[in-house]
C-alpha cells in the first residue's frame, strides 16, 4: 500500500514509537500524585513541555512566560481557543468573532455555534489560490467596529490541510493588534514542514498535534501568549490551572517533544526531500494529462501536500479505485471525508464545480520514497483516464 495521505496523520517515527513504549513500560504516571511516582512523572512532563516550547522558539521557563496547555487533539485545543478565547476576550457577549473561510472543520464548527447562541461571526475571504485576504480583514475588522461588535477573535491557520498553502500569519498579527483582535492559530500543518516560530509569529494562541509530524495520536497541545486565558471547556480537575481539567498522558507528551525535536532539527531537509517528491508528483500528472488542475500552484506551499484535479472524473469514484489498486489518499478534510461534502476550501477559492466534484488531495512525507512516487503516478495516471473507474490494474 503507498500511503499518500499524510495530512490526515503520519506513521510514527520508530525513535519516537520506541520511547512511548519505554515510558508505557515505566510504570503509573499521574503528574498530579504527591507520592515519588507522581513527583517522577510531574518531573518528566514539565520537562518535555519546557522542550517542545523550545523547539518552537518559545521559553516556557520565564516568570512571564507563555503556556502550553496539553489536550487530547488538535480538535479539543482548537475547540478551546475559540471557545476560550472568544468568551475572555474584552467585551466577549458582544465581540465579533473572524475566521478564515478555509479553516479546519473543528474551527468552523466551533465558530457555527458560537453563531447560533448569538455571536457575530464572519469568514474572511481568500483569493483564487487560497490566501486569506488581509484587505478583507482589515474591513471586516473595521466593519464590526462600526457595527459597535468589534472583533474579538481572529482565527487563520498557518497553512491549509487541502492545498498546503502558506497563510501571511505575521502579516496577519499586525492587523489583528492594530485592531485589539486576538488571533489564533492552527499550525496543525506546519511543524515540521516549514520553519515555525510562535514567539514570532505574534499570535496569542497557536494549537498543533504531534500526530501530523509523525508522533502519538491522542495528544495535541494549545499554546498561549503571555498574558493570555482561557477559559476552561470542561470542569472536574484542577490539572493545567484548571485550563483543562483531566489526567496528563505524560507517555503520550514525553514523546511528542521527541517528535518536536526530531521534526524541527530535521525541517530543512525534510522539507526538501517532500518538495521534490510532491513536484515530480504533480509535473509527470500534468504532464499525462494536461488538463489536470493543480490548486493553490502559484502562492506558497509547504512541500508536503498536493490537491488536484481533472474535471470529468469524480473524485470518490478515483479514490475509492485507487484504495483497491494500493494508493491512499483523500478527498478533503480527514474529519470530514467520510461524508465526502464538497470542498469548502475549494469552494471558497472560487474553483470550478467540475474542478471541486474532482479534487483528490495527495500527502507525501519524509519516508515516500521514490519509487513509491514513481509507481504512484502510473496507477493514478490509469485511475484518471475515462476508462479508469474500477478496472483491475495487475501489480
Amino acid at each position: 500500500m503507498i500511503y499518500l495521505d499524510n495530512n490526515a496523520t503520519t506513521a510514527m517515527d520508530p525513535r519516537v514509537a520506541t520511547l512511548l513504549a519505554e515510558q508505557w513500560a515505566g510504570g503509573p504516571a499521574n503528574a498530579s500524585s504527591q507520592h515519588q511516582f507522581g513527583r517522577r512523572a510531574r518531573g518528566r512532563l514539565e520537562a518535555s513541555l519546557d522542550r517542545i516550547g523550545r523547539c518552537l522558539g518559545s521559553d516556557l521557563t520565564r516568570v512571564d512566560a507563555a503556556r502550553l496547555i496539553v489536550t487530547s487533539g488538535g480538535t479539543e485545543a482548537n475547540n478551546l481557543a475559540i471557545n476560550g478565547l472568544a468568551s475572555s476576550a474584552e467585551g466577549a457577549a458582544k465581540s465579533a468573532i473572524l475566521v478564515s473561510a478555509i479553516e479546519h472543520p473543528s474551527v468552523l464548527a466551533a465558530a457555527a455555534v458560537l453563531q447560533q447562541q448569538g455571536r457575530l461571526v464572519l469568514q474572511i475571504d481568500v483569493n483564487a489560490d487560497g490566501v486569506v485576504s488581509l484587505d478583507h480583514l482589515q474591513h471586516l475588522l473595521a466593519e464590526t467596529k462600526r457595527l459597535g461588535q468589534p472583533t474579538g477573535l481572529v482565527s487563520i491557520m498557518s497553512a491549509n490541510n487541502e492545498t498546503g498553502v502558506i497563510q501571511p500569519i505575521s502579516a496577519a498579527a499586525e492587523v489583528c493588534r492594530h485592531h485589539g483582535a486576538l488571533l489564533h492559530v492552527d499550525a496543525t500543518q506546519s511543524i515540521g514542514k516549514t520553519p515555525v516560530n510562535l514567539q514570532q509569529w505574534n499570535a496569542a494562541a497557536v494549537t498543533f498535534t504531534p500526530h501530523k509530524y509523525h508522533g502519538p495520536a491522542g495528544v495535541g497541545f494549545l499554546w498561549l501568549a503571555p498574558g493570555i486565558a482561557v477559559q476552561p471547556m470542561f470542569s472536574g480537575g484542577e490539572q493545567q490551572l484548571d485550563t483543562r481539567p483531566g489526567t496528563e498522558p505524560v507517555p503520550l507528551v514525553v514523546a511528542a517533544a521527541e517528535a518536536t525535536a526530531i521534526a524541527v532539527e530535521e525541517q530543512a531537509a525534510v522539507a526538501t526531500k517532500l518538495t521534490r517528491l510532491r513536484d515530480h508528483l504533480e509535473s509527470e500528472l500534468q504532464r499525462r494529462h494536461p488538463a489536470l488542475i493543480v490548486h493553490g500552484h502559484s502562492a506558497p506551499r509547504i512541500g508536503s501536500t498536493t490537491c488536484v484535479s481533472l474535471p470529468g472524473r469524480n473524485r470518490q469514484t478515483m479514490l475509492m479505485a485507487l484504495d483497491l489498486v494500493g494508493v491512499a489518499c483523500s478527498s478533503g478534510s480527514a474529519c470530514s471525508s467520510g461524508s465526502s461534502p464538497p470542498s469548502h476550501v475549494l469552494i471558497a477559492m472560487g474553483a470550478e464545480k467540475s474542478a471541486i466534484d474532482s479534487a483528490l488531495r495527495f500527502g507525501v512525507s519524509k519516508f515516500s520514497t521514490d519509487e513509491e512516487i514513481v509507481r504512484a503516478i502510473e496507477l493514478i495516471s490509469r485511475k484518471m483516464r475515462p476508462s479508469g473507474g474500477f478496472a483491475h490494474v495487475e501489480n
